[in-house]
């Protein structure tokens, strides 16, 4: 009884804050809040739509997700306009949140692996000379980090520059949220001096070919190095402890 009383009263403050955010984002829609200007406290708010405090949080919450509210740098929040960039990565903090699932992650990796693969494509297909130099470039500081904690950041930059070569913000966007958490959660390699020239190794590979127009050899290239990235980085399993009172076996 109590259990299903708490579902109730999660469900009307659920829907209480659904109200107040509605009519928050109406009025910064009809300008009667201006875009920058702080909202109400959260007591005032409370006063205003006769609401608790976890209620107006929800709604606060719910107007931030959909790009409404600015809440950062420790100050009261203020109106805001929704964006692309802020709406996915207001999303993204959340997503990154459940991350340490190991299925979630997977799920982000396949989902970078799409991107990248067809960002090599495109690559393949129309770099220009400009776009060429930078990749150049990054490649040239991904080998000077080979054994060092400066590969990771290099790693990440290389991929970032292929990818702003189809000129895509949302794909970049998406690209810049999630490759970072996914490389940090990783467990760390046995011999991270030979992995990162393994690494290395591959990133040449898909230069070469992207400079060479040579698409299937680039997505090829491309597609085994996420693969292979992303299994040499899986955590071990764990080995069951022998049973000292068994003998031994046979195969």
């Amino acid at each position: 009884m109590e259990t299903k009383r708490n579902m109730l009263d999660m469900q009307e403050t659920r829907r209480a804050s659904d109200v107040i955010a509605e009519t928050l984002i109406e009025q910064i829609r009809r300008g009667e809040i201006a875009l920058g200007a702080p909202l109400q406290t959260e007591r005032d708010l409370c006063e205003r739509f006769s609401a608790s405090r976890p209620t107006v949080r929800e709604a606060l919450a719910q107007m931030q997700i959909r790009g409404y509210l600015d809440a950062g740098s420790g100050r009261r929040p203020r109106a805001a306009k929704p964006s692309l960039d802020s709406v996915l990565r207001n999303t993204g903090g959340l997503i990154r949140e459940i991350l340490g699932d190991a299925e979630s992650g997977a799920h982000i990796e396949q989902m970078r692996q799409f991107i990248e693969t067809g960002a090599t494509r495109e690559a393949a297909i129309r770099a220009d000379n400009f776009q060429l130099t930078k990749l150049r470039e990054a490649l040239e500081r991904n080998f000077e980090a080979i054994g060092t904690p400066d590969f990771a950041p290099t790693d990440i930059a290389f991929h970032r520059v292929l990818v702003s070569v189809v000129g895509n913000p949302v794909i970049l966007t998406l690209h810049d949220m999630f490759v970072k958490t996914l490389l940090a959660t990783r467990a760390p390699t046995d011999h991270p001096a030979r992995y990162d020239r393994i690494a290395y190794d591959e990133h040449r590979a898909i230069y070469q070919a992207i400079l060479d127009s040579d698409v299937i050899a680039a997505t090829d290239v491309m597609d085994r190095h996420l693969a292979r990235s992303y299994r040499a980085r899986l955590k071990r399993p764990h080995v069951a402890p022998a049973d000292p009172h068994s003998g031994p076996t046979t195969t």
